[in-house]
């Protein structure tokens, strides 16, 4: 039975497997969600150092790093080696009203969480409206319909 060879086609899956070890070093996964009055972040960082975590905030851009550094294990074979290493890093740009002053960070199992408070300005509230002599409530931010 003869079978055809394609010379390119394991340079193609080393390839692959060399970029998307590069792209996966590179990148932070997220969940970002609303809980009531604060905005919640889970970061994926497995391996990471927990000392070289750093959250900090500039403007309105978060900043996110951390590193996790390779094994030097001496006179060892490596069989396989596809976890990646080096200093992973992610930029978010947030907008107004939000609390960032008030940011909080815990980090556990591999899992960076953050937690940031809306800004007291931005919650909705009740506006009083006068009408004659009859005070009427609107919330405010409800629809119109």
């Amino acid at each position: 039975m003869a079978t055809r060879v394609d010379p390119f086609r394991e340079m193609d899956r080393l390839l692959t497997q060399v970029l998307a070890s590069d792209r996966a070093a590179a990148t932070m996964p997220m969940d970002l969600y609303r809980d009531g009055d604060h905005y919640v972040l889970h970061v994926d960082l497995p391996g990471a150092d927990p000392g070289t975590i750093d959250v900090n905030v500039e403007d309105r851009t978060l900043t996110i790093r951390a590193e996790r550094t390779a094994r030097t294990e001496h006179d060892v074979q490596w069989l396989a080696k596809e976890r990646p290493v080096g200093t992973y890093a992610r930029q978010l740009t947030v907008g107004r009203g939000l609390a960032l002053d008030r940011i909080s960070a815990t980090y556990a199992d591999g899992v960076l969480t953050l937690t940031v408070p809306v800004a007291e300005e931005a919650k909705p509230r009740r506006i009083e409206v006068q009408h004659g002599a009859t005070p009427t409530s609107i919330e405010a931010g409800a629809a119109a319909g």
